[in-house]
């Protein structure tokens, strides 16, 4: 999956996040202890893939923000 945006969550928040992505059926991938990610102490990343705009005003609607773009790899 090529990685284009993320959303920092504390872990309370992800049993909630995860099964409503699922079952909108919305590719992720959960990150934690990320050198390339900004992430505050007890959270977690959400991260995503491009997606049709149609599919991200969900994701949007989800977690109430934009994402931060997903950091590019230097390589």
């Amino acid at each position: 999956m090529e990685k284009s945006f993320y959303y920092s969550v504390p872990w309370s928040d992800v049993s909630y996040l995860k099964e409503t992505l699922q079952a909108i059926e919305i590719p992720f991938v959960i990150e934690q202890s990320s050198d390339r990610l900004d992430l505050d102490e007890g959270n977690v990343a959400f991260v995503f893939p491009d997606m049709h705009v149609r599919v991200y005003r969900h994701v949007h609607e989800l977690f109430g923000s934009h994402g931060k773009a997903y950091p590019r790899s230097s390589v």
